[in-house]
């Protein structure tokens, strides 16, 4: 159980001030190319290898692997598509996912809050904290609390190096379709380890690029042995793979308990 629940809804909002992940390239962002980087833009990990971009990746390397372009807002209704729940079981997801009534669960890269407001009711007692960087979505997000009358999903504005959490205060963070567009995952995860509490774990999803006959673009695929790699260059210790999805990885990784 988080400390952080006592603070409620509200001041669990306030105490954060924060929220978002990954945005798109578009015009504007094109024309602040010539300004001078944000400090949580620049690399300074020296974990990171650049060469010509592929179609959809940025250029990118980490460890072997090319980060992926992102899907911005305007792809909102993709996430919230009706397929999904024949094809995906997003159903089959929130019921795995190791929880307790009074967790705080980090929704990292939450996006509209499709999976957010599905897991609110696993923790009656705990919160979800729905991270996301793109200004949009939070406020997608904050147009369905409202309109659902949700008191325990509580919107987070993260940067592309730090979720923007409370130091050792979440149970749970998860990451669905996610990860592989995230352009400073060692930064990222190595914010999020320090945000999780001793034994806290990490549910990483992700469509499996061992599998060429899924209709999903390579780069936005992980094979399981990528994921562990990258996990364990953070400090994750690998728990568990299940295999109850139709069509993705689903893997859970364990801040070590000191």
């Amino acid at each position: 159980m988080s400390r952080y629940l006592a603070l409620g809804t509200t001041g669990l909002a306030l105490l954060l001030a924060a929220g978002g992940l990954l945005y798109s390239l578009g015009p504007d962002e094109r024309r602040a190319q010539a300004a001078p980087a944000p400090p949580d833009t620049i690399d300074t990990s020296g974990v990171y290898a650049q060469r010509s971009p592929s179609r959809n990746g940025i250029g990118k390397m980490y460890m072997g692997r090319e980060i992926s372009k992102v899907m911005g807002h305007r792809g909102a209704n993709w996430l919230e598509r009706p397929a999904r729940e024949k094809k995906e079981r997003p159903d089959l997801l929130v019921d795995s996912l190791p929880l307790d009534p009074s967790d705080t669960v980090a929704d990292i890269g939450a996006g509209t809050g499709y999976l957010s407001f599905r897991v609110a009711p696993r923790v009656p007692r705990g919160n979800i904290l729905a991270v996301d960087i793109q200004p949009e979505m939070l406020n997608m997000m904050r147009e369905r609390i409202d309109e659902r009358g949700v008191d325990n999903v509580v919107p987070v504005r993260g940067t592309v190096t730090n979720p923007q959490l409370p130091a050792d205060s979440v149970d749970l963070a998860y990451m669905v379709d996610a990860y592989h567009e995230f352009s400073h995952p060692y930064e990222m995860m190595t914010a999020l380890v320090e945000d999780l509490t001793p034994g806290g774990r990490v549910v990483l999803v992700e469509y499996p690029r061992e599998d060429p006959s899924i209709p999903i673009k390579t780069l936005h695929k992980m094979t399981e042995a990528q994921a562990k790699k990258e996990m364990r260059a953070v400090g994750l210790e690998w728990m568990e793979t299940k295999d109850m999805l139709p069509r993705q990885h689903f893997m859970i990784f364990r801040k070590p308990v000191e």
